[in-house]
């Protein structure tokens, strides 16, 4: 039984209804750090919740998160309780393994279930540049129970190793992204932001899935690898650094419904 799966589990049976409200732009404190989140618009007040974690970008915070046009928008609006940590000094500590950011993140998602009913077996973790790098680095280390990671424009050095995974992967990258330099690896691999997951999880070839679009119009190309250890997927696009519009509500509406990779939701 994982360590998530049994924090929660304490947590969940000590709930007794939603504590003093912090909401919103209202943060919600733990110790010396603080959180926010956003309550689903179709939440019946009773039912275990899905959370999606998510790591804002560096110089940002989470109450830009909670209401993110690209993030807080479709499935995650209507049925996530999203959840968006507070960066001392508006960024991360993901350089070295033993990130404090990660007992941080831990203790914070244990205090979400201590103030809502929460659904332990749908615990997603995202993360937007710096933070899509804290999203790495904290599934790394303390990934059990996880899941899904769901990383946009950043990654961790491809020659970590990880002492714990999510079940599924997913991440997104613009080839021409002039921030964080897409990561190809050699002869021009694409598909090589996702190789310590490939190696991690035992993946054999990967399957071109072909190109899609999501509602912004901008159009992806996608590997899958479905594999011994996990699931992996990488969607790759022609821009440069940013959130593409629909991407990570659309991967969490997927794996809602169907709990794989599958196909992309067109």
């Amino acid at each position: 039984m994982s360590r998530l799966f049994i924090c929660f589990l304490f947590a969940f049976l000590g709930f007794s209804g939603p504590l003093a409200a912090c909401e919103g732009q209202e943060a919600c404190q733990l110790g010396d750090r603080s959180y926010h989140l956003r309550l689903p618009d179709q939440w019946d007040g009773q039912s275990p919740l899905p959370v999606l974690l998510h790591f804002h970008g560096w110089a940002r915070q989470g109450d830009l998160i909670v209401r993110h046009d690209r993030i807080a928008t479709g499935a995650i609006a209507d049925h996530v309780l999203l959840v968006a940590p507070n960066g001392l000094n508006k960024s991360w500590s993901f350089g070295r393994p033993r990130s404090p950011d990660t007992d941080f993140a831990r203790a914070l998602l244990a205090d979400v279930a201590s103030r809502y009913p929460v659904d332990p077996e749908k615990i997603f973790v995202s993360g937007y540049s710096w933070g899509a790098r804290m999203a790495w680095r904290f599934v790394c280390e303390d990934g059990d129970g996880i899941a899904a990671l769901l990383a946009v424009a950043g990654t961790l050095s491809q020659s970590e190793t990880c002492q714990t995974a999510p079940d599924v992967v997913r991440q997104v990258y613009g080839l021409n992204d002039q921030v964080l330099d897409y990561p190809m690896g050699p002869g021009g691999d694409q598909t090589y932001p996702v190789s310590l997951w490939r190696r991690h999880f035992d993946c054999a070839a990967g399957q071109d899935e072909g190109q899609w679009a999501a509602r912004s119009f901008l159009t992806f190309t996608r590997t899958a690898w479905d594999c011994p250890g996990g699931q992996v997927v990488m969607d790759v696009h022609p821009g440069g650094h940013f959130i593409p519009h629909d991407w990570i509500p659309l991967q969490v509406q997927q794996l809602l419904e169907t709990g794989e990779t599958g196909s992309p939701i067109r």
